[in-house]
């Protein structure tokens, strides 16, 4: 596992992409890249949008799993359930779900931690 907490900017999402760039290439993990940095962007996009209260900030975690899985996680505090709502706005969640293997979101105290995940070097 690898994390970095961020302050509530938007400026941090150039940073957490750059992290978890860092963090793949030093696992190895080559397959998918750009999807996952995609994901990283609309994730932590959305928890600064509508999830980190002001004064706070949000959490990235990555996971690399035996069974080739990356796990990408952001946590932030703020009140409510991501939802994809079809609306104008907020398509990152369906972005989140149309690339990865699997996604949703976890209740916390406070706030939510929005998951998805990657299959890697599987055909």
């Amino acid at each position: 596992m690898n994390e970095r907490l961020y302050l509530r900017s938007h400026r941090t999402v150039a940073a957490a992409r750059q992290f978890t760039r860092d963090t793949l290439q030093a696992w190895g993990a080559t397959d998918r890249p750009d999807d996952m940095l995609l994901c990283v962007s609309e994730l932590a996009t959305n928890a600064l949008r509508y999830g980190v209260p002001p004064g706070r900030g949000y959490l990235l975690r990555l996971f690399g799993f035996e069974d080739a899985t990356i796990r990408i996680e952001v946590h932030d505090g703020g009140p409510g359930f991501s939802r994809i709502t079809g609306g104008p706005h907020g398509r990152g969640l369906t972005l989140v779900k149309a690339l990865a293997d699997e996604w949703g979101v976890l209740a916390r105290t406070p706030g939510k931690v929005v998951w998805c995940e990657f299959r890697i070097g599987c055909p």
